[in-house]
């Protein structure tokens, strides 16, 4: 199989378990259970397909580094469990706009120089996915960087919570242009978000009326200091609460619903506290409540799942399709085009892996 050659925008944490991860399980035997991955071989691209030919960064202390160096540069502050070797890929100066707010332009000095002319770039590396790892909030840089992405005919991953793949306006765009978009707002493996969706479900589906519910999470990461900047996080809880209510059978009121990120606490590092509270009416309108903390590394919770979201958009590439993906965007993003409950997006993603993978030569 050829490679797919990714760029990322945005070598922070995630940037970091990303590259990571691909490093760490290039050895991996086909039919191997590898946590939090759909398959070593999805649809005929093993993890050690995945090269990485681009990345793309506004940080003094990165630009120009090695990826391989980068990626361990403070502020990054994420769980280290791969020694990366030197990947010739030295990080370009990109575009800002609103890519630094309030709190992150207290630590992260923008390198001199112009911007580098991205569309060149992605071309002149022969870029398959584009991955978007901008701080939340950062709307009009990501708007930039997808008409790049659509100018250097490139697939775009949009892990973060500025609506692209949702929005029928970006979609019609990739169409145009004649390729896919997956997004947006990634998903952990097991994160706050799923967990919540889950105990949604489980209240639903055993007959508990639901009257209130809250997420509260804090963390010690970059993405964390930039949310206390109050307007940064409008996307970011419109998207979490979307995830859950999406979910819900009836409408319990705004004011009874609290999803979004709360604080920041620096010696967390990259690790988040989700703190959850579901209260329900049972028989009788006695009542029941749960209450759960879950603790996770932020960023590695998340990288596998965009491994996958990688293939699959190659995937979309090799067949041509063009637009918003349906079924990865479900199974994969928490604010994808199409809402499911999550045991059918992961079948509807299965049925476009199979579908649109590589045959097996007989």
């Amino acid at each position: 199989m050829s490679k797919i050659k990714v760029a990322i925008i945005g070598v922070g944490n995630c940037a970091s378990s990303l590259v990571q991860g691909v490093h760490f399980y290039k050895n991996a035997k086909e039919g191997e259970l590898i946590p939090g991955l759909m398959h070593v071989n999805l649809g005929g691209y093993h993890i050690s397909d995945i090269e990485f030919v681009c990345g793309i960064d506004v940080d003094k202390r990165k630009v120009g580094k090695d990826l391989a160096q980068a990626i361990y540069t403070y502020p990054n502050n994420t769980y280290k469990f791969a020694e990366v070797p030197k990947k010739n890929v030295k990080i370009l100066r990109g575009m800002t706009h609103d890519g630094l707010g309030y709190y992150l332009s207290k630590i992260i000095e923008k390198a001199p120089g112009p911007t580098a002319d991205i569309v060149r770039a992605l071309r002149e590396t022969k870029t398959d996915v584009v991955i978007n790892f901008l701080p939340v909030g950062s709307e009009e840089a990501t708007k930039w960087y997808v008409e790049q992405v659509l100018e250097a005919g490139c697939a775009l991953v949009n892990c973060i919570p500025v609506f692209i793949a949702s929005q029928k306006y970006w979609h019609n765009r990739f169409k145009e242009k004649k390729l896919p978009v997956i997004g947006d707002d990634i998903k952990s493996q097991v994160g706050a978000t799923i967990v919540h969706r889950m105990l949604v479900s489980l209240f639903q589906d055993r007959g508990v009326k639901i009257l209130r519910t809250s997420q509260l999470n804090v963390g010690g990461n970059t993405d964390f200091m930039n949310m206390l900047e109050r307007s940064r996080l409008e996307s970011k809880k419109k998207s979490k609460t979307g995830a859950v209510t999406s979910l819900m059978k009836y409408d319990i009121g705004k004011d009874n619903i609290y999803i979004g990120p709360s604080d920041y606490i620096a010696w967390l590092t990259d690790r988040k506290w989700a703190y959850m509270r579901m209260e329900g009416q049972t028989f009788g309108n006695v009542p029941l409540n749960i209450e759960l903390k879950l603790e996770v590394w932020d960023s590695p919770n998340s990288a596998g799942v965009v491994i996958d979201a990688i293939r699959c958009a190659k995937l979309a590439l090799d067949n041509k399709l063009t637009g918003s993906m349906i079924e990865p965007s479900s199974y994969f993003m928490k604010t994808p085009p199409v809402q499911f409950p999550d045991n059918i997006c992961r079948e509807k993603t299965e049925g476009f892996i199979k579908k649109f993978g590589k045959k097996s030569k007989a």
